[in-house]
């Protein structure tokens, strides 16, 4: 991945959003990473992906209701207690 300071980013804002057509571009300030550039087919890729998983992740919490594999609030912090006092 191409990485960037932010004032050279912003200097070369035409050539970050060209370079993201090929692949992420990270954006750096003081040194630290704060932003990733992809390309607008990247994203929505991203956004899919995150969709599907939210999607299983619902479908898979409904089967477990359907099969009775629920606890209650109380018994999950009951649980959460006694890990944490050994």
């Amino acid at each position: 991945m191409k990485i960037l300071n932010a004032s050279d980013a912003k200097r070369e804002f035409g050539e970050v959003l060209i370079n993201a057509q090929h692949g992420p571009v990270g954006i750096n300030r003081n040194g630290k990473p704060v932003a990733v550039v992809i390309s607008a087919s990247e994203y929505a890729q991203l956004e899919a992906l995150k969709e599907a998983h939210l999607k299983q992740s619902i479908e898979e919490g409904i089967a477990d209701l359907q099969a009775g594999k629920v606890s209650d609030g109380k018994s999950v912090i009951d649980k959460i207690r006694k890990r944490v006092n050994g």
